[in-house]
């Protein structure tokens, strides 16, 4: 297809621990297919698991929008623990490649789709709580993050955090090293376990301690903390300190000080838990800096990475294509 008259249409790739989303638009702001594939966690799934997973996905969104992939003007793979091993850097940004058959795409960190799509690509931070955790933000053309280290360092306030602080909770519990809370019930139910120890069995047995599968557990807290179980509470109040400390940690890398307001949205599952999370994440930021302006997310982080290939491709959405898209909603 000749890309002089074919239509502008931009390709972004959220991926994530758990699932990655395909988002295709064109520059007057439609959206003209949406797909949702596997994770694209190459530590997980290896460089073979995650070419199929692009592949399938870019297969499905151009087939959706009956174009050629040929078509697809720029692409923008925003991808987990991108940018986090040089020894494998060149082999991931090649590897769209093979799929797409051009070079017209970048890839980068999946924390870029969240602050694309949170911000519409306006100077600001992001948080991202998702299966893991991780702070971008961008203010004048300087950019900044912070986290987004793994599982195995810390991914503080992150799903997967979250679960393993209320898989310990639960074994306190159990033991009687803290008083017997909704948490207790709940993940007994969850597990259909009538003896304690056997949660140990369910969460250890093949398969399930996948790091996806640990993070899906978040939710359980969550419901705790909905009954008012105090240590659950205070789980998420702990989440919301540590992402207090990353958002704050890229305000002053940006450069904000004094009266300058800064902008803040979020991403991830974990906000799913509405205010059993902002209303203690509000509490840190203010004891930090007292112009947060803490926004609801605009976009979906996968609409995101298609603006920011918009943006790449030097062809960024004005407002009335900006008003067309679906605005974020969980």
């Amino acid at each position: 297809m000749d890309l002089r008259t074919s239509p502008d249409v931009f390709l972004g790739v959220d991926g994530g621990g758990t699932k990655t989303e395909f988002v295709l638009i064109d520059a007057a702001g439609n959206v003209r297919a949406r797909y949702q594939g596997a994770t694209s966690y190459y530590l997980q799934i290896g460089f073979d698991g995650l070419e199929k997973v692009l592949g399938e996905g870019i297969a499905a969104v151009a087939a959706e929008a009956k174009l050629p992939v040929s078509a697809i003007r720029y692409a923008f793979f925003g991808l987990p623990a991108y940018g986090e091993d040089s020894l494998v850097q060149d082999r991931i940004d090649a590897l769209p490649e093979t799929v797409l058959r051009h070079r017209r795409y970048r890839c980068g960190n999946d924390m870029v789709c969240g602050w694309a799509g949170s911000l519409a690509c306006e100077d600001g931070i992001n948080i991202v709580a998702g299966t893991g955790s991780i702070g971008y933000g961008e203010r004048q053309g300087v950019s900044a993050r912070c986290g987004g280290w793994g599982e195995v360092f810390g991914d503080e306030g992150s799903a997967y955090w979250i679960a393993i602080q209320g898989l310990n909770v639960f074994s306190r519990m159990s033991d009687g090293r803290l008083p017997v809370g909704p948490l207790h019930r709940i993940f007994k139910e969850h597990f259909e376990v009538t003896e304690d120890l056997d949660v140990c069995g369910r969460v250890m047995s093949d398969g399930a301690a996948s790091r996806d599968r640990i993070a899906a557990l978040s939710r359980l807290v969550s419901t705790a903390a909905e009954e008012g179980d105090a240590a659950a509470l205070k789980i998420f109040d702990r989440a919301a300190e540590e992402l207090a400390d990353i958002i704050d940690t890229i305000r002053v890398q940006l450069g904000y000080v004094g009266a300058d307001e800064v902008r803040l949205s979020y991403s991830g599952g974990v906000f799913r838990s509405g205010e059993i999370l902002l209303q203690p994440l509000r509490r840190h930021l203010a004891s930090r800096f007292p112009r947060y302006a803490l926004v609801a997310p605009q976009f979906a982080p996968g609409i995101g990475a298609a603006l920011y290939a918009a943006r790449l491709a030097g062809n960024p959405l004005g407002a009335t294509a900006l008003a067309r898209l679906p605005k974020f909603s969980d």
